[in-house]
């Protein structure tokens, strides 16, 4: 799908928060869709697997998708594979920081531990989930997890779709690729939905890593390279195909990243962003929902996100 920028700024000087809650409004309803079949075949397929690229908002659809299913009185339970990442030892660590380990790659994560529990999962034993400190790189042990009849768990993770990762049957699982698919047009300029991606990492690494735009976009090319290497030819074992792109975001982005984005405007990668981000109207953070998915990005969520 392509939208314009001046169709995007007329709705928003139209009814700039009855367009916002629209805008969620559906995005919500095209996952309450999807938590509906899942609760349907909630006894043959007790786990979700979410996946997707960096930035695509997979940690807020699973959190979303999990509340349409609580709801329905259908306990979920959501786990995040980041914490199954094998601690580095000193000298893996002094590689990472020489930038010579490849940090997309399924590798890093331990795979026999991550399948061992999905199968108690389905079996409905006691799992120990482990919790990641990313800052001592080390595996802790976070809670006791215990899948009761009838229950889910939902894992998400870049790598939830491939096959060498999580080894379970399909029959016993569904699985949702998530990823930004929509364009902005301006003028003749078509913004690659890879950028929409690249101002919610921006946010996000800014945010809870204190990284500037210029640190973001230094490991720019090696995120892309993982991306096609190991998570897009995976996509299309999916059961659901959702493209988190939410009309008025850019917007919002605008008037935390505007002032950084000037500065680095020479390079050629975010010149087509900059330019689009020109000619969109700035919208107020204060009009997005708690429950919008890019407050996973800018802050303030539901989710504690």
């Amino acid at each position: 799908m392509i939208l314009t920028s001046t169709g995007i700024n007329e709705e928003i000087r139209r009814n700039p928060a009855g367009y916002v809650h629209a805008v969620d409004d559906a995005y919500s309803a095209q996952l309450c869709g999807i938590a509906k079949y899942i609760f349907d075949r909630r006894d043959c397929c007790p786990i979700i697997l979410i996946s997707g690229p960096s930035g695509s908002g997979k940690t807020t659809t699973a959190k979303m998708i999990e509340q349409f299913l609580d709801g329905w009185g259908c306990e979920t339970h959501t786990v995040s594979m980041d914490n199954y990442f094998l601690p580095f030892s000193p000298q893996e660590m002094e590689l990472v920081n020489q930038g010579k380990i490849d940090l997309e790659s399924p590798a890093r994560l331990d795979i026999p531990l991550l399948n061992s529990h999905i199968v108690k999962m389905i079996n409905m034993e006691p799992v120990e989930l482990p919790m990641y400190d990313f800052t001592n790189s080390r595996r802790l042990t976070d809670r006791t997890l215990t899948r009761r009849p009838g229950e889910l768990v939902i894992l998400e993770g870049i790598h939830a779709l491939n096959p060498a990762v999580i080894t379970v049957p399909d029959t016993q699982t569904c699985r949702i690729y998530v990823s930004v698919r929509t364009r902005i047009q301006t003028d003749g300029l078509v913004l690659h939905p890879e950028k929409i991606r690249l101002l919610r990492r921006m946010l996000r690494d800014r945010k809870n890593r204190g990284r500037s735009i210029a640190d973001t976009l230094s490991m720019y090319d090696n995120v892309q390279l993982g991306e096609n290497k190991y998570i897009m030819p995976y996509k299309h074992r999916r059961t659901f195909d959702v493209d988190t792109f939410i009309a008025y975001e850019a917007g919002v982005y605008k008037q935390f990243l505007m002032d950084e984005l000037e500065k680095e405007k020479h390079d050629p990668r975010i010149a087509d962003l900059v330019e689009t981000l020109e000619h969109l109207d700035p919208v107020d953070a204060a009009c997005v929902p708690e429950t919008s998915l890019i407050r996973e990005f800018i802050g303030g969520g539901q989710f504690g996100l």
